[in-house]
């Protein structure tokens, strides 16, 4: 089956990983609601056509998070990609390197930060989250700090995890061990379960080395999702920001006074995200948001945003209306879980291409000047 579109790459994803993996990536809180809104509330803005004045070429490159990327989109912070395909971190790094543009790794990866930059030379951010442990929040930063990470992601709508009822029917994060009916729905998939033996035994990077998370990955992920910090307050990004000396970026905001409140406390950018549907249930989507909070928000905080990213359209809906770059999420990870590396390449391939053809539909010459165009080019539906 060919890589065509995100859809594909969910499909043969279904198909490839054990339904446990699988349900993980795909799943959102509760009723899923607000998971749905991510994808519908795309079609709250229809794109206005232009003809007769295409470019020849168009210029898909813009800045975002300090730098220059020949695309507006980066990878962003999904856990446990090692377990979607063998050494996945660093098959997800390969994709987005040779693209040009950066991965966000995550606290909750196989790979640690050490790990994955021995074995790539591009641009790597990671996400944080705040631990009940403070020194092991201080052994993280250390370690980015070492790979030579430029830009902190600090996640904050998680210190209360909610209920995800794929993962209660299938146990993740509540099975501390791989039990009978666990190791036959891995072994009835047995192409996936020999790549991922093949790059060894997997643990959670971060605490591998720590003892008191236990030796197996389900152990080390049941006890270090325990281990984030419930009383999380706007005092812990105070001290992130006093601590971290590079680019802070808050990820979890879904209002204009949070992201007014994060640009007071030094955060050099957003993401609007509400963690892909897996938290709040019925909370609003993230692309219906940020024209308020791009329109409140004014120089100095740059406006990130995730949640339902699909298609090339939705990217360049997000641009128009105010962001300065996307994060992509299941997309990619479908990707990775469906055909490795080029799997991940085929989605950033395929989001590149559909953002070009609608640019040229669209009679806009570059990435930049849709930008500046802003909402002119975009008609409510």
């Amino acid at each position: 089956m060919k890589l065509i579109n995100a859809d594909d790459a969910r499909e043969m994803a279904r198909r490839r990983l054990p339904r446990i993996f699988f349900d993980y990536i795909d799943g959102g809180s509760f009723d899923e609601a607000t998971l749905r809104a991510n994808r519908a509330d795309f079609g709250r803005w229809q794109l206005v056509q232009k003809v007769l004045v295409n470019p020849e070429k168009r210029d898909l490159s813009t800045s975002f998070l300090g730098e220059r990327h020949p695309l507006p989109f980066m990878l962003g912070p999904v856990g446990f990609l090692g377990l979607y395909a063998g050494k996945g971190e660093r098959e997800a790094a390969r994709a987005a390197h040779a693209a040009g543009l950066p991965l966000c790794l995550s606290s909750f990866s196989i790979a640690s930060l050490a790990e994955l930059r021995r074995e790539t030379t591009g641009s790597l951010h990671f996400q944080l989250y705040i631990l009940k442990d403070r020194s092991l929040c201080e052994e993280l930063l250390l370690e980015a700090e070492k790979a030579g990470v430029h830009t902190l992601f600090l996640t904050v709508d998680t210190a209360i995890t909610s209920v995800r009822e794929k993962d209660l029917r299938n146990g993740f994060r509540s099975l501390t061990k791989v039990s009978p009916a666990l190791l036959l729905q891995m072994l009835m998939r047995p192409s996936w379960f020999a790549d991922i033996m093949r790059a060894g035994a997997p643990q959670v990077g971060a605490v591998a080395h720590r003892p008191e998370f236990g030796k197996g990955v389900l152990e080390q992920v049941s006890n270090l999702s325990r281990s984030i910090d419930q009383t999380l307050s706007w005092r812990d990004v105070a001290w992130l920001r006093q601590r971290w000396r590079g680019r802070l970026v808050v990820k979890g905001i879904l209002s204009t006074n949070d992201a007014l409140r994060a640009k007071q406390e030094g955060a050099d950018a957003v993401v609007i995200s509400n963690h892909g549907g897996r938290q709040l249930d019925c909370a609003t989507s993230t692309i219906s948001v940020l024209p308020e909070i791009a329109g409140a928000v004014g120089d100095g905080l740059e406006i990130l945003i995730d949640g339902g990213f699909r298609r090339g359209s939705d990217v360049v809906k997000a641009l128009a209306l105010g962001a300065d770059g996307v994060l992509l999420g299941r997309a990619y990870a479908f990707g990775l879980a469906a055909a490795g590396s080029s799997g991940v390449s085929a989605m950033i391939e395929a989001i590149a291409t559909e953002i070009d053809i609608t640019l040229a539909l669209m009679g806009i010459a570059s990435v930049d000047e849709l930008k500046s165009l802003g909402t002119s080019v975009l008609r409510p539906a």
